[in-house]
């Protein structure tokens, strides 16, 4: 069986869970506190399976990958029924450009270390909350521009089945709620997120659905 090794409320873990419910693959979750004793990804047996000390992790027999795109595009290849990709080369990008738009572009400004390393320079919790919405705004302008611009959209980032676009998405407009942005300021994004948020698959992935939520 797959070995999903994640935390509750991390994005990049919570894409790689809608993926594996949207192709209906069974896997063990793995919880890897990332606050708990200094963060247990960074003890040394965790280190020797990501030596970048985050998670997701996924283990399949004797493979471990690391990267939550990477793994998500593995498994798409490995188990194409319910594809998360199409499969013309302009679809494809589109799918990709939307996809890294999140994990690229708005994600890696708000994660856990970013935040800590903020604190260290002696910003405070006020100052960070501002930080990320001002970037999680940015980004998101960005996304509902593309989206919104795009005949190509659906009730889901591309046509109406979720894609590797909506893997991504949905969680950083979870994270994008968190920080208290205001959604009605993207109506696409929101409209999509609303949409997906009553898909079985993505209800399951939930940070609150999952045995490690607090």
């Amino acid at each position: 069986m797959l070995r999903l090794y994640t935390y509750f409320r991390s994005s990049a873990a919570y894409r790689v869970r809608i993926a594996l419910n949207l192709k209906g693959l069974p896997y063990e979750a793995v919880p890897v506190h990332l606050l708990r004793a200094g963060g247990e990804q960074h003890a040394a047996a965790y280190a020797a399976r990501n030596p970048a000390e985050l998670v997701p992790v996924l283990e399949d027999g004797d493979l471990t990958l690391t990267q939550s795109l990477a793994i998500i595009e593995y498994l798409d290849e490995r188990h194409p029924s319910a594809p998360l990709l199409p499969q013309e080369p302009p679809a494809r990008a589109r799918v990709r450009s939307l996809a890294l738009a999140v994990a690229c572009d708005i994600h890696p400004l708000g994660n856990l270390r970013v935040m800590r390393y903020l604190h260290r320079l002696g910003i405070d919790e006020p100052q960070r909350r501002e930080w990320s919405r001002h970037w999680i705004g940015t980004g998101l302008a960005v996304i509902e521009r593309m989206l919104a611009a795009d005949g190509a959209t659906g009730r889901c980032c591309h046509g109406d089945a979720p894609t590797l676009a909506d893997c991504c998405l949905i969680p950083q407009v979870f994270n994008a709620e968190r920080a208290g942005c205001p959604l009605q300021s993207w109506p696409t994004v929101q409209r999509i997120y609303e949409h997906c948020n009553a898909l079985d698959a993505f209800r399951r992935a939930a940070p609150a659905a999952q045995p490690d939520a607090e």
